[in-house]
């Protein structure tokens, strides 16, 4: 059986380059990776957080995915 990897919020706020904050206000808004909460704390499984990734490559900031996070994240 394949060990299933998770992180907490803080593993992948340094991961991504982002502050704890930001991952919360991704949680609130449903833009970030997907997360599962146990016992009241948030973890994100790896594979989950890689398939986040994935999904955000660019080419350029002319990439259609890349112009729509900008505004999700200005608005906020």
């Amino acid at each position: 059986m394949t060990e299933i990897r998770h992180m907490n919020q803080v593993e992948l706020s340094r991961r991504l380059g982002v502050s704890c904050r930001t991952l919360e206000r991704w949680r609130w808004i449903g833009v970030g990776p997907q997360f599962i909460k146990v016992g009241g704390r948030v973890k994100y499984r790896l594979a989950d957080v890689e398939s986040f990734e994935q999904s955000r490559l660019c080419q350029s900031t002319a990439d259609r995915h890349y112009f729509d996070e900008q505004k999700k994240t200005v608005r906020s």
